[in-house]
This record gives structure tokens, sequence and C-alpha cells, in this order.
């Protein structure tokens, strides 16, 4: 829906290099009508999909832990996150894309995915819209080791854990990343598996 009370004046690209940092210029009507220029910086890095894979029956659920240098350099000693598989849409719609990645990270292949909502995940500087997706899953769609791709460099480890101990590790700080605590809280309120 077009917004009358803004006004793109004027976009710079700061840099082009693994995604892109844009500087826009605009102008925005306040709430007593009167103009006003503003500037502020959006990181565009695509919109991504994550999904929670669990099996109900063993009340188990699949998690993947990896480094992420921006957590690393911002207080992680070890800079190693534990999260819900996820990754970037591409040229993808969201259901193949998080398909796609679910085969590539956890090494399950997944057919029957739902989507439960969509979130902005850091809307004041990132204009990445995530995909929330759940799953079930069990061992005949195990096809192979997961750990991503080679040629992205990715080095993924694939976890499986109970789900109230992966739950519980959201109050100790284990789990800190915000898209894996909703998928986790999302399980927990839909009573998923069945506790």
């Amino acid at each position: 829906m077009f917004n009358p009370s803004v006004k793109i004046t004027k976009t710079e690209i700061l840099s082009d290099n693994w995604y892109t940092l844009k500087k826009i210029f605009y102008d925005i009507q306040n709430s007593q009508g009167e103009w006003e220029t503003q500037t502020r910086e959006a990181y565009d890095r695509g919109n991504g999909a994550t999904i929670l894979l669990y099996n109900a029956q063993t009340k188990k659920i699949i998690l993947t832990r990896q480094f992420r240098l921006p957590t690393f350099i911002n207080g992680n000693e070890t800079g190693m996150m534990v999260e819900a598989c996820a990754g970037l849409l591409d040229e993808n719609n969201a259901e193949d894309a998080i398909r796609k990645e679910t085969e590539e990270e956890t090494g399950y292949k997944v057919s029957n995915v739902k989507k439960i909502f969509q979130a902005y995940m850091s809307p004041g500087s990132v204009t990445e819209i995530i995909h929330f997706f759940i799953a079930e899953y069990d061992k005949s769609m195990k096809i192979g080791e997961g750990g991503g791709l080679d040629e992205e460099q990715e080095n993924i480890e694939v976890l499986e854990w109970d789900f109230e101990q992966a739950y519980s590790k959201i109050a100790t700080g284990e789990i800190n990343d915000g898209k894996t605590i909703m998928l986790l809280q999302y399980a927990k309120i839909n009573n998923l598996l069945h506790n």
C-alpha cells in the first residue's frame, strides 16, 4: 500500500559487497502535518525463511549450530549459535527455499511444510522479511548428512534435541537467536509435541 506521507528523494549505495547497504534520503509528514527531511541507512540482504522440524512421537526437534561473526564481535565469546534451520530465498518462493535449505543444512527431505507467519526481524535497519515454517520429520526423511554447502563456506552441525531441553535453553541463554525462540514458543503455545 502506498503511503502519501513519505517521499523518497534520493538513494545512495554505500556498499554492494556481500549484500547492499543503502543511504536513503526522504521527506516524511509528521503528526502535525509538517514535512521533515530524514536520512536512514537500510541493509538489504533479501528475504529469508526458517523452519522448526519436529517429531511429535519422540518429542524431538532438529536445530543447527554454526559460527556467526556478528555475534562474535558483539560479545558472544565463541561466536557459535544454536538456531533453527534458515536461509535466504534467493530466486525461490518461500516454501521451495525452505525445503531446499532444510535438505542442505540438516540432511532431511521434507515435503509437507506449513507456513505459520512472517515477520520483519530488525525493521529499523534491515529490509528482510522472514517466513516462518514448521514441518514434522522422522528418520525415513534423512537422505544426507546436512552441514550446508562447501561453496558457501558453511560448517553446520546438526542437532537433534528433546523439545523441552531445547525450550529450557531460552531461559539459560544458550538459545538466544530470535527466530529460533519464536519457533520454539510457537511450538509450546500450540502444543505441537503433545506435552
